[in-house]
């Protein structure tokens, strides 16, 4: 699946017209999932894919595993399960608190 570079201006312009109010969870995620360029607040693109997925979204796995969030999108792909999510942190970089 490839994604759509608008480049840094017209992606900021398309930010300054507020595009995603109105625009359902599932649009909002699938249009910036096929974009290099971050046009929706962060939060509510975070917000807006969890509920389209039905599921929490760390963050580190839009920067590791885009891809496989872009097959669960939009080809149905079965969610990846905790320690699959885990192990996309390199596990010389992982520090895990546990608080009970």
């Amino acid at each position: 699946m490839t994604t759509q570079k608008l480049g840094k201006i017209a992606a900021m312009a398309l930010a300054e017209t507020k595009w995603w109010e109105g625009k359902t969870d599932r649009e909002i995620a699938e249009f910036q999932m096929l974009t290099d360029e971050l046009c929706v607040p962060f939060p509510r693109f975070h917000e807006a894919l969890e509920k389209t997925l039905g599921r929490p979204v760390f963050t580190h796995e839009l920067g590791l595993n885009a891809d496989g969030i872009r097959a669960e999108l939009f080809d149905g792909a079965p969610a990846p399960n905790f320690q699959e999510i885990l192990d996309l942190i390199p596990e010389d970089k992982r520090c895990i608190v546990s608080i009970q």
